[in-house]
């Protein structure tokens, strides 16, 4: 009797064995340590941009909810305000809410990282558009424009209609935005070479038309002569014109802008604005929107940075752009 209780005790054992075995075996189809292999629980698409107050954001907005639309996907554009809070709060909802992907453009180069960050944790993919955030080991990909490049340009031609010799204001953007610096480092590369070309004011009007146009207005009640200002963006060179336009001064100062904003190509024909650099900003949206389609169908290797060509627009060229882009 004893034997046979052994035996049945043996075989539970072995069963029992056996069963711990298969339940501690890794499966195939897992990536160990990689939690960003893992399917995404939702395909839904988050469209995160620092402002719908600008045309251009618009712009990149729409054309990247467009595009996430066209390959089969739900999609919702939040507006940040440029508020680095409510962009937090943004995050906050749209990880609650299970979206799949973000494509992203930030308020802020350091401290939009630990939004990307939590996204990341959470599963979700983060796609940059335009704007950059300082960190390599974040976003999923950055489509960025080449902003130094584009400003080298912008600075050659200003040297070219202004000559070696002159006085200029410069208006950055937001000073918190990587884009800022990278414009106006490539700018600089090629103005300071020139030492008849004298600075005379360098303020932020943080990528704002009717903040342009006060700073403008304040820095020429202090250099009524200037010969040119080089503009961050192209919101910024309109209110800049405006402001020359008020004071009398629009036919004798040069502006130059960036963006490729519509309003600004039509300034150029027209004569009003010297030049701009078109960013190209529905290649960007459509680029992260389709990164984000790849993601979903398996793809899991992107480029940190992809960078898009910006292209110097003046009256030479002007009737080949619009549309916020070249034209067909």
């Amino acid at each position: 009797m004893k034997s046979v209780r052994l035996v049945r005790l043996l075989a539970h054992l072995g069963l029992l064995a056996l069963l711990l075995l298969v339940a501690c075996k890794p499966s195939r189809d897992a990536t160990p340590g990689s939690g960003s292999a893992t399917a995404p629980k939702s395909t839904r698409v988050a469209v995160v941009v620092s402002t719908l107050n600008n045309p251009w954001f618009v712009v990149l907005a729409e054309t990247a909810r467009d595009r996430a639309k066209e390959l089969g996907y739900e999609a919702a554009i939040f507006d940040s305000q440029n508020d680095p809070a409510r962009e937090s709060t943004h995050f906050d909802n749209l990880i609650s809410a299970g979206y799949g992907a973000v494509l992203f453009n930030c308020t802020d180069a350091e401290g939009s990282v630990a939004n990307v960050r939590r996204a990341k944790a959470a599963g979700i993919p983060v796609f940059c558009m335009d704007r950059e955030i300082a960190a390599n080991d974040a976003a999923t990909s950055q489509i960025l424009s080449d902003n130094y490049s584009g400003c080298v340009a912008l600075g050659q031609y200003l040297v070219e209609q202004v000559g070696e010799e002159g006085t200029y204001v410069e208006l950055l953007g937001i000073v918190a935005d990587t884009n800022t610096w990278n414009r106006s480092k490539g700018f600089h590369s090629v103005v300071d070479r020139y030492p008849g070309l004298k600075m005379v004011a360098q303020q932020s009007a943080e990528f704002d038309r009717t903040k342009a146009l006060e700073v403008l207005e304040a820095i020429l009640q202090a250099n009524p002569d200037i010969d040119a200002v080089f503009c961050g963006n192209d919101a910024m060179a309109m209110g800049a014109y405006q402001a020359l336009l008020a004071a009398g001064k629009a036919e004798k100062v040069k502006v130059f802008g960036f963006d490729g904003a519509d309003d600004v190509v039509r300034s150029i024909a027209e004569g009003k604005i010297v030049a701009t650099g078109m960013q190209f900003p529905k290649i960007m949206a459509r680029t992260a929107a389709e990164n984000a389609d790849k993601f979903f169908k398996g793809e899991r290797t992107f480029p940190q940075r992809v960078p898009v060509t910006v292209e110097l627009v003046t009256k030479d060229n002007v009737a080949k752009f619009g549309d916020y882009g070249r034209k067909p």
